[in-house]
């Protein structure tokens, strides 16, 4: 059978720009993943990998320009857009170089022994080790930042671990030249270049997870496709972690004293951040619980104006564009859904972003079981607005929520509701914010970007310096003679490394 191409597509015409790769079958990723389980050990010195991570980052700078220009080709994200999200790509490498020169990643714990503790007690070492070759599947919406040099392949390499790539159909042009000077660079700093291999297509990554070598996957889409690896990685005969980042609402939460202060600049807050590049930041909020009342009238007439003065744009594939489409369709459809903003199809190559607005009691009961739409994500340039005439409304509406990367509470100065709301937000999320809204993730050490599922299928992070610890298991060393220990564990402490 003839290996299918991988064509690189303009999302602005729909047309295909040129050939880059063709799909990997079984024998290709058999091969690739063979690849770097054999090129595991060159990572183990932590002064390489982290000048590796600093080169790496400095040729993506270098070739700025044209990683720009080809994936704006292929995402229409636009260059502003994209320059902004390769300098945030290139932090992330110098930053976990620094995390690894550090090194209290490697979490180094030593019990002394002690005979007379009950029970006694023996000398134990502990330390954290790379589990293996870890399979990324790179994300749509982040071409850069959660794809081929993203913070996966970041956090992996920096734990130590070769990385086997699963390009995104979005962009594989762009997934190549990434992916070619990250190779130039473990060169450079003389390392194989198969700490990092990519392949292509949709067969690729269901033999990608199943691999007897693979021990770990970092997977950021959408609900349906995470799920199924996710599976797949769970009925393994050796299962391994699967952290994936799967979908979240984002819910938002106004209070009435929040909206008396200032309606006007939360309405136009919101229109900015649902809007942002077309809608399709993970971090997107997609339902908000408003007052009913003149203040919230307000509220939403600022959200419309906002709303309704963006122009039609392009999303990243007309798959996308189409379930888009017909996803807001059917929630507009829906039995006293209205529309002050009307989302849909702005030409045929783009969609035009809206506002829909329901009552929130409709959402608590009684009403059609279809409107468990209006409280699942609808990836693109949309947000329900739920209009609420009690605090017992709010509470009953947050209780029907799934999981969440981020829940968002916007109160006044003085709030008598604000740390109640604040309780019933914290378990719904992996990162609460007050006052403000969630799309950009910093890249920082008290960084959360996860969530209870379905925002993620794992407890931990995929962006800030503890992401490194999915690809990371302990082991400890018992009553183990200070020459056979790994230097990181040795009396006196040689490395100068951070212990307990």
């Amino acid at each position: 059978m003839a290996a299918e191409p991988v064509w690189s597509v303009d999302p602005r015409t729909g047309k295909p720009r040129e050939q880059v790769a063709v799909e990997a079958v079984a024998e290709d990723v058999d091969r690739s993943v063979r690849a770097a389980y054999e090129v595991r050990e060159a990572l183990a010195d932590r002064t390489v990998r982290a000048a590796f991570l600093r080169t790496a980052a400095d040729l993506l700078d270098e070739a700025g320009e044209r990683i720009v220009e080809t994936a704006d080709a292929e995402t229409a994200l636009g260059s502003v857009r994209l320059t902004g999200e390769l300098a945030r790509t290139t932090a992330q490498l110098r930053a976990f170089a620094e995390v690894v020169e550090e090194g209290s990643f490697l979490d180094i714990r030593i019990d002394l022994p002690d005979p007379d503790a009950t029970p006694p007690r023996s000398d134990m070492r502990r330390w954290k080790i790379p589990l293996g070759v870890v399979a990324v599947y790179a994300a749509s919406n982040f071409p850069l930042a959660f794809s081929v040099p993203g913070g996966d392949t970041a956090s992996a390499l920096a734990a130590g671990c070769p990385v086997v790539v699963k390009a995104h159909p979005d962009h594989p042009a762009t997934s190549e030249l990434c992916a070619s000077l990250l190779r130039r660079a473990a060169a450079k700093e003389g390392l194989p270049e198969d700490v990092l291999v990519l392949v292509h297509g949709f067969d690729a990554g269901v033999e990608l997870v199943r691999h007897p070598l693979v021990a770990a996957a970092g997977f950021t889409g959408s609900v349906r496709g995470g799920r199924a690896l996710f599976d797949a990685a769970a009925a393994r005969p050796v299962p391994i972690p699967f952290h994936g980042e799967l979908g979240s609402l984002n819910p938002v939460v106004i209070t009435p004293a929040a909206v008396e202060e200032r309606a006007e600049e939360i309405g136009a807050g919101l229109a900015g951040s649902m809007t942002l590049g077309a809608g399709q930041f993970c971090t997107k909020p997609g339902f908000v619980l408003a007052p009913r009342g003149e203040a919230g009238d307000r509220f939403l007439a600022a959200l419309t104006a906002g709303v309704g003065g963006t122009e039609p744009a392009v999303m990243l594939d007309h798959r996308m564009r189409d379930a888009f489409v017909t996803g807001v369709a059917e929630r507009g459809a829906l039995d006293g859904v209205r529309t002050p903003v009307t989302p849909g199809a702005g030409g045929d190559h783009t969609v035009s972003a809206g506002v829909l607005a329901v009552d929130a009691d409709r959402l608590t009961g009684g009403a059609s079981t279809d409107h468990h739409l209006l409280l699942e994500e609808c990836f693109g340039p949309v947000t329900v607005v739920a209009r609420y005439s009690s605090r017992e409304e709010v509470t009953a509406v947050l209780g029907r929520l799934p999981g969440n990367l981020t829940a968002t509470l916007h109160i006044a100065e003085q709030d008598g509701d604000a740390a109640s709301l604040l309780a019933e937000l914290t378990p719904l999320a992996g990162r609460v914010l007050v006052n403000g809204w969630p799309t950009g993730v910093a890249v920082a050490a008290a960084q959360h970007h996860g969530g209870p599922y379905p925002a993620t299928t794992s407890t931990s992070t995929s962006v800030g310096a503890t992401a490194i610890e999915r690809w990371l298991r302990p082991v400890t060393y018992q009553s183990t003679p200070d020459h056979l220990l790994p230097p990181e564990l040795r009396d006196g402490n040689p490395l100068d490394l951070p212990r307990r």
